[in-house]
């Protein structure tokens, strides 16, 4: 079982094994686990683990794929071109040669290479996660009546607005300052930031994120440039309404101080191409509608004034910063960290750009790749399409038959139909209310699942509903809304049975 997980990529310590792992050390290696005693271990992940057994990950050879990720980094270590930033005193002390590359897909399979472990300055890299929570906070409208979301063509600390007096765009520093200025601003600092670190634990799945204070004192002492931007769009009446100057950029410098590793930033991007649900604890931090405003920005604005040529052959939404940092996101793929201080002139790290590069030479990622039909020589190492449809039905199917609400969710927010269907025509309701899942049948049908879709046999989960042995099933459909009500008894007039005509009232 363990050659097993390592084979798919599924790390040891993957969280959602934790539980597991303890049932399991209640018993001695000379121990026999009968069948049921391992289905008491792992009951909490069946789901999980048929996943991997049936190899339904998103890069099922993963053996492969990490052979050539290891492979591109090798090639892209040789390279030693570029400085350290050496603006901030603090960033350039840091060791040139380090190097780290971190990925993590949407299933939690894992590749860590290099100095992964080493912690490092967010900097630039906490641009998109202020903007989904400013977003999250006052919607699209307010947030952009405040934000352009164009690309600059100018460097990221340019004294320039847009043709509205705005900042151009959230990700470089006029309009992350602005974006500042809308978290939370009737609260102290502290619990501004204490917001914010929260959220990059939750996005991140880890405790491992901190605060660097030397960073920070560094990046006050020389922030010349950031106070005469904040000048420049309050003259412009740009701020909203009560903005305290001083405390929004000292909110700022805190948030760009903040530190981890690649490990943890490659899974804030797999959450990103997950879009907002973590892939290890399955929490749903930031709204769809959110993620796909912050990729369509990081796609066009993310690399500073390098942005437009990365998406012209990189063709990924992607956040850079001076620390040497860059994570690209593979929508509902993967996540990618890469880390190495020494930057071009445009303060993208030149050994993060070469491995893009190389990445997108090798695998089709590009988001155009799909319209170019004669690149026989790049890999698709993901699920092919058919074979990844079918798996994800078929999942939905054994996750609501089991009541795993989480996982229901999760393969939702990935684009499987909450409508589908098994080869006996039976919907992922259907199995639910069949097994008795009270949590996942009210989940599916406050998610829109179809109380009157036809099996073979021509029976509708309202059926199952009424020959449930579950009490809280029967309560809960009966009471949950007039509008069915009225569609199950315009659906018994059309059958004219007696069963059908009291329909979800009898029920």
């Amino acid at each position: 079982m363990i050659s097993c997980f390592k084979k798919r990529g599924i790390s040891m310590k993957d969280p959602r094994l934790a539980k597991a792992w303890k049932n399991l050390s209640q018993y001695s290696k000379s121990d026999k686990i009968s069948l049921s005693q391992f289905q008491d271990i792992f009951s909490h992940e069946f789901s999980f683990l048929e996943h991997i057994a049936g190899n339904h990950l998103v890069v099922p050879d993963f053996v492969d794929f990490r052979e050539k990720i290891e492979s591109i980094y090798s090639k892209v270590e040789q390279c030693h071109d570029g400085e350290v930033a050496s603006y901030i005193p603090q960033l350039a002390r840091v060791d040139p040669e380090k190097f780290a590359v971190s990925i993590c897909t949407i299933d939690g399979q894992v590749i860590n290479l290099g100095d992964f472990d080493e912690l490092l300055c967010v900097q630039s890299s906490c641009k998109p996660i202020n903007y989904c929570l400013a977003l999250e906070e006052h919607g699209l409208e307010k947030v952009h009546s405040h934000i352009g979301h164009e690309p600059s063509g100018q460097s990221f600390n340019e004294l320039s607005l847009n043709s509205k007096g705005l900042p151009h765009n959230p990700l470089i520093n006029s309009g992350a300052i602005m974006a500042c200025s809308l978290i939370k601003p009737n609260l102290s600092i502290a619990d501004r930031f204490d917001h914010v670190l929260t959220t990059w634990k939750k996005v991140t799945n880890s405790t491992s994120v901190g605060f660097n204070n030397s960073v920070y004192l560094s990046e006050r002492e020389t922030a010349d440039r950031n106070y005469a931007l904040a000048y420049f769009m309050r003259e412009n009446n740009a701020f909203p309404e009560g903005t305290n100057l001083e405390k929004t950029l000292e909110f700022y410098f805190q948030c760009c101080s903040i530190e981890t590793n690649t490990k943890n930033l490659a899974v804030l991007a797999a959450t990103l191409a997950n879009g907002g649900l973590n892939p290890f604890s399955n929490e749903k931090v930031f709204e769809s509608s959110t993620i796909k405003n912050c990729l369509s920005l990081m796609n066009s604005c993310g690399m500073y004034d390098y942005s437009g040529e990365f998406s012209f052959h990189i063709g990924l939404p992607a956040k850079s910063g001076v620390s040497g940092v860059v994570y690209v996101v593979v929508p509902n793929t993967l996540g990618i960290c890469i880390w190495s201080p020494r930057l071009d002139k445009h303060g993208n790290s030149v050994r993060a750009i070469q491995f893009c590069k190389e990445l997108t030479k090798t695998f089709l990622f590009h988001n155009y790749d799909s319209l170019v039909t004669e690149q026989q020589d790049k890999i698709n190492p993901r699920l092919v399409e058919e074979h990844e449809a079918a798996g994800k039905v078929q999942q939905l199917c054994y996750a609501a038959a089991r009541g795993d609400t989480q996982y229901i969710q999760s393969l939702l927010i990935r684009g499987v139909d909450i409508n589908s269907k098994d080869y006996d025509k039976r919907t992922p309701l259907h199995l639910a209310v069949c097994e008795g899942q009270f949590e996942a049948v009210k989940y599916l049908i406050l998610h829109g699942a179809d109380l009157l879709a036809k099996d073979r046999w021509g029976r509708c989960p309202l059926d199952e509903v009424k020959d449930s042995q579950s009490q809280a099933i029967k309560s809960w459909v009966k009471a949950w809304s007039p509008k069915v009500k009225a569609t199950s008894k315009e659906r018994s007039k059309k059958t004219g049975s007696k069963k059908s005509r009291t329909g979800i009232v009898e029920a």
